[in-house]
């Protein structure tokens, strides 16, 4: 309890009890209240938008896919057939859905980790003192604003059979030619190399970002103490660039395990919209698609969503850790 020493009259805050006298005690008026209740609920009011919408439009897709996967449930059928694990059971024995998986790692392998390299060191080349930054920076974020549809199409003809740009540079120089949608190998690679053209730019500027928000004084006391700049590059920019490399590397490792649009526009020919002739470059997504919307089995296609969904959650983790155990080996030796 304490006194108010301008008017006389005792103050008491909101915890403390009422005094045990025979006097009324004045009731807290109602803009008081309306006041507290503010502070108390704007925050959560503020952020229950975001919460709402991934509500409607995140989690209750995805935990209807996974009530859909229970059932034998076709695209046009008002009475699905409950069958409990019995997709997953058929999923885990489908050697068509194994080779799909093979594919999209090695897609996501070979385009990943060159992404990444070339993403920083092309950080590093525009952190540079250059004329006209801002159309560098607008130049290299080009390829991610450009029509995904007109890329595919773009470069399913630079890796053309027989007309391909990349295979008369290659009988230019001596070599044969590569039928980049009948070799396995040779389509991921291609396929790579688009999905690299895309977003390297895009994770450049993440890059340059935080190489921007590297304190100046740190660096100038790494140009006192004599280093150059690739000693200052490795030994002090790339240990302070870790969290936002481990940032990159987990959105990449998502995007590239769901990767679809690619290998769907990569083969032109007309009807080859299924991953190649023998599925050698179908990914799951793509396999997806075709299992709900070509098959029509909504079911099979959400156990094979799930299942998926689980991967990436692994692949993810094991990422995440592994990154940031190597963060922290290298936090331990400096």
């Amino acid at each position: 309890m304490s006194t108010d020493l301008g008017t006389g009259r005792d103050l008491r805050t909101d915890d403390e009890p009422e005094a045990p006298t025979g006097k009324a005690v004045a009731r807290i008026p109602w803009r008081h209240r309306l006041s507290r209740w503010d502070v108390r609920l704007s925050p959560y009011l503020y952020v229950s938008p975001f919460f709402v919408i991934f509500g409607i439009v995140g989690l209750f897709p995805l935990l209807y896919t996974f009530y859909v996967s229970f059932f034998d449930w076709e695209l046009i059928d008002d009475n699905p057939t409950f069958i409990g694990l019995e997709n997953y059971a058929i999923l885990l024995a489908d050697a068509q859905f194994w080779k799909t998986l093979v594919n999209t790692v090695s897609i996501f392998v070979l385009s990943s980790g060159p992404q990444i390299m070339m993403a920083v060191l092309l950080a590093a080349l525009l952190n540079t003192r250059l004329r006209g930054p801002t159309g560098w920076r607008v130049g290299v974020l080009m390829p991610y604003v450009a029509s995904l549809v007109a890329i595919g199409i773009i470069f399913a003809n630079l890796f053309g059979p027989n007309y391909g740009l990349v295979n008369g540079i290659l009988e230019t120089i001596g070599l044969d030619r590569i039928d980049w949608q009948a070799d396995r190998f040779s389509s991921h690679v291609a396929i790579a190399i688009m999905v690299n053209w895309r977003w390297t730019g895009y994770n450049a500027l993440i890059v340059l970002a935080a190489m921007q928000a590297i304190p100046r004084e740190i660096l100038e006391a790494a140009v006192v103490d004599g280093a150059g700049a690739v000693r200052r590059f490795f030994s002090v920019t790339l240990p302070l660039l870790r969290p936002t490399l481990i940032f990159v590397v987990v959105t990449s490792t998502i995007g590239g395990l769901q990767i679809f649009t690619e290998p769907k526009l990569f083969d032109a020919m007309p009807g080859s919209n299924n991953g190649g002739s023998t599925n050698q470059f179908q990914t799951i997504t793509l396999y997806m698609y075709q299992t709900a919307f070509e098959r029509e089995d909504l079911g099979y296609a959400s156990a094979v969503a799930w299942v998926l969904f689980v991967i990436i959650i692994l692949v993810a983790l094991v990422n995440f850790l592994l990154t940031r155990r190597i963060a922290t080996t290298g936090e331990g030796k400096r």
